[in-house]
Protein backbone atom coordinates (compact mmCIF):
# COMPACT_ATOMS: atom_id res chain seq x y z
CA UNK A 1 0.00 0.00 0.00
CA UNK A 2 2.83 2.37 0.52
CA UNK A 3 3.88 1.83 -2.78
CA UNK A 4 0.67 2.62 -4.14
CA UNK A 5 0.25 5.58 -2.11
CA UNK A 6 3.64 7.26 -3.94
CA UNK A 7 2.09 6.36 -7.00
CA UNK A 8 -0.96 7.97 -6.39
CA UNK A 9 0.84 11.19 -5.09
CA UNK A 10 3.33 11.10 -7.80
CA UNK A 11 0.57 10.88 -10.56
CA UNK A 12 -1.34 13.59 -8.70
CA UNK A 13 1.22 16.24 -9.00
CA UNK A 14 1.76 15.21 -12.64
CA UNK A 15 -1.50 16.23 -13.06
CA UNK A 16 -1.36 19.71 -11.49
CA UNK A 17 1.99 20.66 -12.29
CA UNK A 18 0.79 21.38 -15.43
CA UNK A 19 -2.36 22.88 -17.17
CA UNK A 20 -4.17 19.73 -17.78
CA UNK A 21 -5.87 19.30 -14.52
CA UNK A 22 -6.75 22.92 -14.25
CA UNK A 23 -8.00 23.13 -17.78
CA UNK A 24 -9.90 20.05 -17.65
CA UNK A 25 -11.93 21.33 -13.87
CA UNK A 26 -12.38 25.15 -15.46
CA UNK A 27 -13.93 23.58 -18.96
CA UNK A 28 -16.04 20.96 -16.82
CA UNK A 29 -17.32 23.80 -14.44
CA UNK A 30 -17.89 26.23 -17.17
CA UNK A 31 -20.31 23.90 -19.04
CA UNK A 32 -21.78 22.63 -16.01
CA UNK A 33 -22.45 26.20 -14.76
CA UNK A 34 -23.90 27.34 -18.14
CA UNK A 35 -26.22 24.07 -18.14
CA UNK A 36 -27.33 25.01 -14.62
CA UNK A 37 -28.46 28.65 -15.17
CA UNK A 38 -30.49 27.62 -18.06
CA UNK A 39 -31.91 24.81 -16.45
CA UNK A 40 -32.75 27.03 -13.03
CA UNK A 41 -33.77 29.97 -15.78
CA UNK A 42 -36.21 27.87 -17.35
CA UNK A 43 -37.65 26.45 -14.12
CA UNK A 44 -37.94 30.20 -13.09
CA UNK A 45 -40.15 31.35 -15.95
CA UNK A 46 -42.44 28.25 -16.14
CA UNK A 47 -43.27 28.99 -12.40
CA UNK A 48 -43.99 32.20 -12.93
CA UNK A 49 -45.75 31.55 -15.57
CA UNK A 50 -48.43 29.06 -14.14
CA UNK A 51 -48.81 30.97 -11.05
CA UNK A 52 -49.74 34.17 -13.20
CA UNK A 53 -51.99 31.60 -15.19
CA UNK A 54 -53.50 30.31 -11.78
CA UNK A 55 -53.92 33.79 -10.38
CA UNK A 56 -55.46 34.69 -13.62
CA UNK A 57 -58.10 31.51 -13.53
CA UNK A 58 -58.14 31.94 -9.41
CA UNK A 59 -56.65 28.26 -9.73
CA UNK A 60 -54.63 26.72 -7.16
CA UNK A 61 -50.93 27.32 -8.18
CA UNK A 62 -49.47 23.76 -9.47
CA UNK A 63 -46.90 22.15 -7.51
CA UNK A 64 -43.11 22.12 -9.81
CA UNK A 65 -40.60 19.79 -8.84
CA UNK A 66 -37.53 21.57 -9.08
CA UNK A 67 -35.73 18.24 -8.04
CA UNK A 68 -37.13 16.42 -11.52
CA UNK A 69 -36.53 19.79 -13.74
CA UNK A 70 -33.59 21.05 -12.37
CA UNK A 71 -31.41 18.83 -10.17
CA UNK A 72 -32.03 15.17 -12.22
CA UNK A 73 -31.71 17.12 -15.45
CA UNK A 74 -28.47 18.74 -14.01
CA UNK A 75 -26.81 15.77 -13.12
CA UNK A 76 -27.65 14.20 -16.41
CA UNK A 77 -26.03 16.63 -18.30
CA UNK A 78 -22.87 16.04 -16.45
CA UNK A 79 -22.93 12.41 -16.64
CA UNK A 80 -22.27 13.80 -20.78
CA UNK A 81 -19.60 16.38 -20.36
CA UNK A 82 -18.21 13.52 -18.31
CA UNK A 83 -17.67 11.16 -21.15
CA UNK A 84 -16.03 14.74 -22.77
CA UNK A 85 -13.82 15.26 -20.37
CA UNK A 86 -12.48 12.44 -18.45
CA UNK A 87 -10.70 11.29 -21.47
CA UNK A 88 -8.15 13.93 -21.06
CA UNK A 89 -7.66 12.85 -17.50
CA UNK A 90 -6.61 9.05 -18.15
CA UNK A 91 -4.87 9.78 -21.63
CA UNK A 92 -1.53 10.35 -19.93
CA UNK A 93 -2.30 7.18 -17.63
CA UNK A 94 0.39 5.34 -19.40
CA UNK A 95 1.02 6.48 -22.74
CA UNK A 96 3.35 9.23 -21.92
CA UNK A 97 5.11 6.53 -19.10
CA UNK A 98 5.92 4.63 -22.02
CA UNK A 99 6.54 7.51 -24.60
CA UNK A 100 9.10 8.97 -22.41
CA UNK A 101 10.58 6.05 -20.86
CA UNK A 102 10.30 6.59 -18.03
CA UNK A 103 7.60 3.67 -17.69
CA UNK A 104 11.14 1.39 -17.31
CA UNK A 105 12.60 3.40 -14.51
CA UNK A 106 8.90 1.70 -12.69
CA UNK A 107 9.38 -1.89 -14.12
CA UNK A 108 12.73 -1.93 -12.47
CA UNK A 109 12.04 -0.22 -9.38
CA UNK A 110 10.60 -2.12 -6.03
CA UNK A 111 7.29 -1.62 -7.22
CA UNK A 112 4.47 -4.30 -8.37
CA UNK A 113 2.28 -3.98 -11.15
CA UNK A 114 -0.83 -3.81 -9.23
CA UNK A 115 0.68 -1.08 -6.91
CA UNK A 116 0.90 1.29 -10.40
CA UNK A 117 -2.77 0.06 -11.57
CA UNK A 118 -3.95 1.35 -8.45
CA UNK A 119 -1.86 3.92 -7.76
CA UNK A 120 -2.82 5.66 -11.38
CA UNK A 121 -6.38 4.64 -10.88
CA UNK A 122 -6.75 6.19 -7.55
CA UNK A 123 -5.06 9.19 -8.95
CA UNK A 124 -7.33 10.07 -11.84
CA UNK A 125 -10.48 9.21 -9.68
CA UNK A 126 -9.28 11.97 -7.29
CA UNK A 127 -8.95 14.55 -10.16
CA UNK A 128 -12.32 13.51 -11.47
CA UNK A 129 -13.94 14.10 -7.65
CA UNK A 130 -11.95 17.13 -7.52
CA UNK A 131 -14.07 18.23 -10.73
CA UNK A 132 -17.42 17.30 -10.07
CA UNK A 133 -17.65 18.44 -6.29
CA UNK A 134 -16.78 21.68 -7.79
CA UNK A 135 -20.81 21.80 -8.78
CA UNK A 136 -21.62 21.66 -5.16
CA UNK A 137 -21.85 25.49 -5.11
CA UNK A 138 -24.47 24.89 -7.97
CA UNK A 139 -26.34 22.98 -5.94
CA UNK A 140 -26.09 24.70 -2.89
CA UNK A 141 -27.72 28.13 -4.46
CA UNK A 142 -31.20 25.07 -4.90
CA UNK A 143 -30.88 24.75 -1.25
CA UNK A 144 -30.31 28.31 -0.33
CA UNK A 145 -33.55 29.78 -2.14
CA UNK A 146 -35.34 26.91 -2.26
CA UNK A 147 -36.61 23.15 -0.81
CA UNK A 148 -35.07 20.58 -3.06
CA UNK A 149 -35.14 16.63 -2.20
CA UNK A 150 -31.73 15.98 -0.60
CA UNK A 151 -31.44 12.36 -1.69
CA UNK A 152 -31.52 12.66 -5.60
CA UNK A 153 -28.44 14.92 -4.71
CA UNK A 154 -26.86 12.56 -3.29
CA UNK A 155 -27.83 9.58 -5.23
CA UNK A 156 -26.87 12.29 -8.25
CA UNK A 157 -22.88 12.36 -6.96
CA UNK A 158 -22.46 8.59 -6.24
CA UNK A 159 -23.75 7.85 -9.58
CA UNK A 160 -20.90 10.29 -11.53
CA UNK A 161 -18.39 8.97 -8.98
CA UNK A 162 -19.22 5.65 -10.07
CA UNK A 163 -19.44 6.38 -13.79
CA UNK A 164 -16.52 7.83 -13.23
CA UNK A 165 -14.79 5.12 -11.81
CA UNK A 166 -15.69 2.75 -14.37
CA UNK A 167 -14.64 5.70 -17.05
CA UNK A 168 -11.47 6.17 -15.30
CA UNK A 169 -10.51 2.17 -15.29
CA UNK A 170 -11.00 1.69 -18.98
CA UNK A 171 -9.49 4.74 -20.04
CA UNK A 172 -6.55 3.51 -18.30
CA UNK A 173 -6.53 0.29 -20.08
CA UNK A 174 -6.71 1.84 -23.48
CA UNK A 175 -3.63 4.13 -21.98
CA UNK A 176 -1.69 1.01 -21.21
CA UNK A 177 -2.40 -0.24 -24.69
CA UNK A 178 -0.75 2.93 -26.32
CA UNK A 179 1.88 5.42 -26.01
CA UNK A 180 -0.13 7.40 -28.20
CA UNK A 181 -2.19 9.94 -26.04
CA UNK A 182 -4.74 10.95 -28.62
CA UNK A 183 -5.59 7.62 -29.45
CA UNK A 184 -5.83 6.65 -25.80
CA UNK A 185 -8.45 9.98 -25.38
CA UNK A 186 -10.15 8.57 -28.68
CA UNK A 187 -10.32 5.10 -27.65
CA UNK A 188 -11.78 5.91 -23.90
CA UNK A 189 -14.29 8.17 -25.28
CA UNK A 190 -15.58 5.99 -28.31
CA UNK A 191 -16.12 3.18 -25.71
CA UNK A 192 -17.51 5.03 -23.36
CA UNK A 193 -20.04 6.64 -26.09
CA UNK A 194 -21.11 2.65 -27.25
CA UNK A 195 -21.42 1.57 -23.50
CA UNK A 196 -23.72 4.87 -23.39
CA UNK A 197 -26.07 4.32 -26.28
CA UNK A 198 -25.72 0.60 -26.67
CA UNK A 199 -29.31 0.52 -24.79
CA UNK A 200 -30.81 1.85 -27.73
CA UNK A 201 -29.92 -1.04 -30.69
CA UNK A 202 -32.01 -3.49 -27.55
CA UNK A 203 -35.32 -2.05 -28.92
CA UNK A 204 -33.54 -3.89 -32.47
CA UNK A 205 -33.34 -7.60 -31.36
CA UNK A 206 -35.09 -10.33 -29.65
CA UNK A 207 -36.20 -9.72 -25.86
CA UNK A 208 -33.26 -11.62 -24.50
CA UNK A 209 -30.52 -10.28 -26.17
CA UNK A 210 -32.22 -6.89 -25.92
CA UNK A 211 -31.96 -7.20 -22.11
CA UNK A 212 -28.65 -8.30 -22.02
CA UNK A 213 -27.92 -5.12 -24.29
CA UNK A 214 -29.79 -2.70 -22.22
CA UNK A 215 -28.28 -4.07 -18.89
CA UNK A 216 -24.43 -2.98 -20.97
CA UNK A 217 -25.76 0.52 -21.16
CA UNK A 218 -24.31 3.39 -18.77
CA UNK A 219 -26.92 5.59 -19.98
CA UNK A 220 -30.10 3.04 -18.08
CA UNK A 221 -27.94 2.60 -15.06
CA UNK A 222 -27.44 6.24 -14.48
CA UNK A 223 -30.84 7.42 -15.01
CA UNK A 224 -31.67 5.74 -11.56
CA UNK A 225 -29.20 7.85 -9.46
CA UNK A 226 -30.13 10.81 -11.05
CA UNK A 227 -33.86 10.13 -10.40
CA UNK A 228 -32.60 9.69 -6.28
CA UNK A 229 -32.83 5.76 -7.06
CA UNK A 230 -29.64 4.05 -5.27
CA UNK A 231 -29.75 0.68 -6.62
CA UNK A 232 -27.23 -2.09 -5.76
CA UNK A 233 -27.54 -3.86 -8.94
CA UNK A 234 -26.31 -0.43 -10.72
CA UNK A 235 -23.40 -0.36 -8.03
CA UNK A 236 -22.06 -3.96 -9.19
CA UNK A 237 -22.34 -2.54 -12.78
CA UNK A 238 -20.62 -0.05 -12.17
CA UNK A 239 -17.57 -1.91 -9.65
CA UNK A 240 -17.56 -4.72 -11.61
CA UNK A 241 -16.86 -3.01 -15.15
CA UNK A 242 -14.11 -0.82 -12.98
CA UNK A 243 -12.48 -4.09 -11.48
CA UNK A 244 -12.83 -5.62 -14.78
CA UNK A 245 -10.68 -3.19 -16.83
CA UNK A 246 -8.39 -2.76 -14.10
CA UNK A 247 -7.46 -6.44 -14.02
CA UNK A 248 -7.08 -5.88 -18.14
CA UNK A 249 -4.80 -3.12 -17.27
CA UNK A 250 -2.24 -5.07 -15.12
CA UNK A 251 -2.59 -7.43 -17.87
CA UNK A 252 -1.68 -5.07 -20.33
CA UNK A 253 1.19 -3.74 -17.98
CA UNK A 254 2.59 -7.54 -17.10
CA UNK A 255 2.58 -7.50 -20.70
CA UNK A 256 4.77 -4.62 -21.49
CA UNK A 257 7.02 -5.63 -18.76
CA UNK A 258 8.33 -8.92 -19.69
CA UNK A 259 8.11 -7.34 -23.40
CA UNK A 260 10.49 -5.02 -22.01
Amino acid sequence: MRNSFHIYMRELRSYFVSPIAYVVIALFLAISGIFFYLLLQSFIQMSFRMMMQAQQFQMQVPAMNINQMVIRSLFLNMSVITLFMLPMITMKLFSEEKRSGTIELLFTSPITNWEIVIGKFFAALTVYITMILGTVSYVSVLFIYGNPELMPVISGYLGLILMGAMTVAIGGLISALTENQIIAAVGCFGTMMILWFVGFASSFVGPELGAIIKYLSVMEHFTDFAKGVIDSSHMVFYLSFAFFSLFLTYQAVESAKWRG
